[in-house]
């Protein structure tokens, strides 16, 4: 009986120390991640203001985040601008006679601000961030990034630099497109459908959209294109453990471009639009 009491409070302080000791531990991996990351992010950017460049690699990138993904961002916007269109006009005839006249500036306010470079940058990270993961995390594990550099050739001037420029450059070219396209299928389904003047609608667009609408889009389309083939290029380099290790890079450079998207989507409103 006497030696059963003091255990007690022993067995307690045992969890205590295993508790910080994982804690703890945690907390330096996360240190550690952070401080890979951001190694990783201002070497990229470093290589990508000295020369040389292969243009070769940066040509293909802009076919592949450019013109391959332009039918995935089409359809996406497309299909947002119609049904904004068609919730808007259900919304507001349930609440005011009239306010139907306002679906113009609401499709293409929330086009240019808020959807289309959202909805781009979510559709290329599915698309283009699990590709370079994959990509870029297989010549990891086999091996052919250090046959690069066997061969005298930068592994971040040819792998990385390329997709970075093409994602900052050719995103906010399929984010203007996505944005035409979006209006026009709110306009469609608000003069076919829903019975709008044609001409009126275009009137009101036009009066309504301001250019900094346009602006803010477009940045948030160049920072999200950084963000989302950083993440891939980040995750498929430092790949390991085989085609689980490949597996695994590929689903945190989506999920991770994904929340960064999201994320860096509010603070990027805020800047432009928070002292309004």
């Amino acid at each position: 009986m006497t030696n059963t009491a003091p255990t007690l409070p022993v067995r307690v302080r045992s969890q205590a120390l295993d508790l910080l000791q994982l804690l703890g531990r945690t907390f330096l991996v996360f240190l550690q991640a952070t401080g890979n990351f951001a190694f990783f992010t201002i070497r990229s950017l470093s290589h990508c203001l000295r020369p040389p460049l292969y243009l070769s690699q940066i040509g293909r990138q802009f076919m592949d985040i450019g013109y391959y993904c332009l039918p995935v961002v089409g359809l996406t916007t497309l299909f947002s601008g119609m049904v904004l269109a068609l919730q808007s006009y259900t919304g507001f005839s349930r609440y005011a006679a009239g306010a139907e006249s306002a679906i113009a500036n609401i499709v293409v306010i929330s086009i240019t601000r808020e959807l289309g470079p959202v909805m781009a940058g979510l559709m290329v990270a599915g698309r283009i961030g699990a590709s370079i993961a994959a990509e870029i995390g297989t010549m990891r594990v086999t091996e052919q990034i250090d046959a690069l550099t066997t061969l005298s050739t930068h592994p971040y001037k040819y792998l990385i630099v390329p997709r970075l420029l093409a994602g900052i450059l050719m995103l906010p070219l399929l984010v203007a497109v996505g944005d035409v396209i979006g209006v026009f299928g709110g306009y469609l389904i608000s003069v076919y459908r829903l019975g709008f003047n044609a001409s009126n609608y275009l009137d009101q667009t036009l009066r309504f959209v301001e250019s900094i609408d346009v602006i803010s889009g477009l940045v948030k389309a160049a920072v999200f294109g950084f963000i989302v083939t950083l993440m891939g290029c980040y995750f498929g380099f430092n790949s390991k453990g085989g085609a689980q290790g490949v597996g695994t890079a590929t689903t945190n450079a989506v999920v991770s471009s994904s929340i960064l998207v999201l994320t860096l989507n509010y603070f990027i409103t805020g800047l432009f639009f928070g002292a309004r």
